[in-house]
């Protein structure tokens, strides 16, 4: 099917506006850009409500981390969720993602903690990764949702972490929600061919952020830290609810780490949506058609995570 046309004409209105695409930006002016089409989009009144927010600390990989609390009006004892945001590494933080996480929160009725890792180039490779398990590993800790389960969540770079974060500690895991991830840096797939360009996320955008996380080093293309589909087992790991959009380039990515997570054992829903562009969970304001993509991806993860 071809582009939802809401989400076409949002395309279009980015493209007449001018800007000089990512990969000929700084990561400053990215970041500005990108918080300018989230964050600048929200007015108070639009917050999707959930029952408290709390701004906070937590353990990170070298030092704390920022975090930000999310907590729905229904009473515990709740699962927990760790959200990692996306952003290619380099971009992206609390704000930007508050929406995806309030409705996170309200929609699969679960306690989310949304952590603000470090950013590439400050801070290459696997700073932001180090401080995504660090998190984690705290959250397991102090059961914020009352009780033991524990999910690892993200979206586009955040999923990449949360896939890294679920082969790390699978044991402290009762889930994982991973949201058009980037799972094979080193991969060469016919969907970013297909979509190239025009859809929002541009192939040359993904070498930009590529170049940024690497820091300029080496990373051995094997490496599961990294490319996480590159893992030589994926046994053991929690079952997963896998997003993928039809006007991706990652889509057949993720699709590979789906087969992979079930050709291991592993239990997963691929939520595959057509008509869908890369970054669908925050343009629901645009999109009623993304708006019921993102009801629809976060009942089956509630499904998964409270039937556990």
């Amino acid at each position: 099917m071809p582009v939802d046309p809401q989400l076409a004409g949002l395309l279009q209105f980015i493209q007449d506006a001018g800007y000089p695409p990512m990969w000929e930006q700084t990561p400053e002016a990215a970041r500005k850009g990108f918080r300018a089409m989230s964050v600048g989009t929200v007015q108070p009144d639009q917050a999707v409500p959930v029952g408290s927010v709390e701004e906070l600390m937590v353990p990170g990989g070298d030092g704390e981390c920022p975090a930000r609390l999310y907590r729905p009006v229904t009473r515990g004892p709740l699962p927990t969720v760790v959200y990692l945001h996306g952003g290619g590494f380099v971009i992206g933080d609390l704000d930007t993602h508050d929406q995806t996480c309030r409705r996170l929160c309200a929609d699969v009725d679960a306690v989310v903690l949304a952590v603000d890792y470090r950013l590439a180039p400050e801070h290459p490779f696997p700073a932001g990764v180090e401080d995504a398990i660090a998190a984690t590993r705290w959250a397991a800790e102090q059961k914020l949702g009352g009780d033991a389960r524990l999910a690892i969540a993200g979206d586009s770079a955040g999923g990449n972490f949360a896939a890294v974060v679920a082969q790390t500690v699978p044991e402290l895991l009762t889930a994982q929600l991973l949201i058009y991830p980037t799972v094979d840096a080193f991969g060469d797939y016919p969907s970013r061919h297909q979509n190239e360009s025009g859809y929002g996320l541009e192939v040359a955008d993904m070498l930009w952020f590529h170049e940024h996380y690497t820091g300029g080093a080496e990373i051995a293309p094997e490496d599961p830290r990294f490319s996480p589909l590159r893992a030589d087992s994926f046994a053991g790991q929690p079952p997963a609810v896998m997003a993928v959009a039809e006007f991706d380039p990652l889509r057949d990515e993720g699709v590979a780490y789906a087969d992979r997570l079930a050709a291991d054992g592993v239990p997963v829903d691929l939520a595959a949506y057509d008509g869908m562009i890369h970054g669908f969970v925050d343009m629901g304001a645009w999109s009623p058609a993304a708006a019921a993509a993102v009801t629809d991806l976060n009942a089956r993860f509630a499904k998964l995570l409270h039937a556990t």
